[in-house]
């Protein structure tokens, strides 16, 4: 995924798949070309369950230990968990992504590498059934869990953006996201099953069974590459999309080459880091704790709490497509006056910058939790407020990743407008990491402000004899927060600023000059 200088408005996109041959017969070569893109599409989604799927139904987890707690050790210990398996995954992609970018000697062995991974993440759940103390799971399912995933999701997740070039790199990622999303709307139910039907212990090992069968399937769908797959260690690809294209010419392979750093010298990558990091620490907090703030604040049912978590995470199948689409917006030209009118309708798409499309996720959702999560209580209407709550927050929210499209190609247009090379993996994977520190900042500070918010207005959970009518979600335990939550997701819109800091010096200098 490395983009190199380029003359201004070169194309570097990948042949046509629907070109034809000599003579007007399709061409094999594009067919073949395809038909692996669709396999690799395919094996990445399917993947999306086993790295994603515990993750994102961990709030069913925690809701199971505050009713069913057995271990030796604190028991609110174990709202770190969630939360710092999250930030395990992304803070060690930065380093995967750079093991096995085409750079370096490891891209040959993605395949195996994601199999290693699978069954790390498998060992990690049968030692965590068998866990007799709170530091068993925070080690199990909080870390070596967490690596396993890691190592499965980054050979991966490169090689899907391999396959697809720079012209719809956003949606691709968009729909890849959209099918996590579905992973997480669809596990809580499966797992709030297992644990009524067969208690913690069977229910970890069945999912075991079921992660190894799954991450096996879509490990063997996710192809490396041939450029990457043929070549020796010495040598590798410049680009993705060049490197597909020369394996189908049958042109030599580029020499290896260092990882461009230039993009390091400037500050949109820091800034969107930022915005990353920030929006990141405040995202975790509700998968983790919202499954319980049902339970003991609104007082729903366990399978209304449960539902609850599924409905954070039902709207991000939409709106990561959509943020994806929106993202995307250098997929397509105008088309030729003879195309139809829905033709080119569907290719219109509003032209928005990165900041735009990040500010527009980041702050929607920072709002619906200051305007709804905090003012829901255990009155009928509170279960309506959060439920509104879940939907809208899970909507902007879980668009926010598919909008990183838009940031790799922002930062890819400043690269070619000064002639200077960058490795598109390479930043996606520290765009990861920046999410990571998020992830483990949020559920550090979480497990503090839930503390804070207990001597503040009383303890929360299961015999503590703490009621909460009549009282908004301000003015519980869980007050601290949520505010937390909506600060962080706001700031996740920093990059607007920053443009509009940009674009407000240019106007000055431009009227002094004039």
């Amino acid at each position: 995924m490395r983009s190199e200088p380029r003359a201004q408005g070169e194309d570097i996109s990948l042949p046509d798949l629907s070109s034809t041959a000599a003579h007007g017969t399709p061409n094999p070569r594009h067919m073949e070309s395809n038909r692996k893109r669709a396999c690799v599409l395919l094996g990445s989604a399917i993947l999306q369950f086993p790295i994603w799927g515990f993750v994102m139904s961990f709030g069913v987890f925690q809701e199971y230990y505050s009713s069913n707690w057995t271990m030796a050790g604190d028991r609110e210990v174990t709202g770190v968990i969630g939360m710092t398996s999250n930030g395990v995954i992304y803070l060690s992609i930065p380093f995967l992504f750079a093991l096995f970018t085409g750079h370096g000697r490891w891209a040959r062995h993605r395949q195996a590498a994601a199999l290693l991974g699978a069954a790390i993440t498998c060992a990690s759940f049968v030692l965590s059934s068998f866990s007799t103390h709170v530091w068993h799971l925070v080690a199990t399912q909080g870390v070596l869990s967490a690596l396993g995933c890691a190592l499965l999701y980054s050979p991966t997740t490169l090689s899907l953006g391999e396959w697809f070039n720079s012209s719809n790199r956003a949606l691709t990622y968009g729909v890849t996201l959209s099918c996590k999303n579905a992973v997480g709307s669809s596990c809580p139910f499966l797992i709030r099953f297992l644990l009524d039907e067969y208690g913690l212990r069977t229910t970890l090992q069945i999912w075991t069974a079921i992660t190894a069968g799954t991450s096996i399937l879509g490990a063997m769908l996710v192809l490396t590459p041939p450029s990457i797959s043929t070549q020796s260690p010495s040598t590798s690809s410049s680009s993705s999309e060049d490197a597909i294209e020369s394996s189908s010419n049958n042109a030599p392979v580029p020499r290896q080459r260092k990882i461009p750093w230039y993009f390091l010298r400037h500050p949109t990558f820091y800034i969107y880091c930022l915005s990353i990091i920030c929006q990141s620490a405040g995202y975790g907090v509700p998968q983790t704790y919202l499954n319980i703030y049902a339970s003991e604040v609104t007082l729903l049912s366990q399978a209304s709490a449960t539902l609850m978590l599924a409905l954070f995470n039902v709207p991000g199948i939409v709106s990561s497509s959509f943020f994806g689409w929106l993202s995307d917006k250098s997929s397509s030209s105008s088309s030729s006056s003879s195309s139809s009118r829905i033709t080119r309708c569907l290719k219109w798409r509003p032209s928005l910058s990165a900041s735009s499309t990040t500010a527009i996720s980041a702050i929607s959702a920072g709002l619906s939790a200051f305007l709804l999560w905090g003012l829901t209580s255990s009155h009928k209407s509170g279960m309506a407020l959060l439920i509104l709550f879940s939907v809208t927050f899970g909507f902007f929210a879980g668009g926010y990743s598919a909008t990183w499209g838009a940031i790799l190609n922002e930062l890819e247009k400043e690269a070619a407008q000064r002639n200077e090379a960058i490795d598109m993996g390479m930043v996606y994977g520290l765009l990861n990491g920046a999410r990571g520190i998020g992830y483990v900042t949020g559920g550090l500070a979480s497990v503090e402000l839930l503390r804070a918010g207990v001597d503040a207005f009383g303890d929360v959970g299961i015999g503590s004899g703490w009621k909460a009518t009549g009282r908004f979600g301000y003015e519980t335990a869980y007050g601290p927060l949520i505010v937390f939550t909506g600060l962080s997701s706001v700031l996740g819109g920093l990059g607007i600023v920053w443009r509009w800091e940009r674009g407000l010096k240019r106007l000055v200098g431009g009227l002094f000059r004039g």
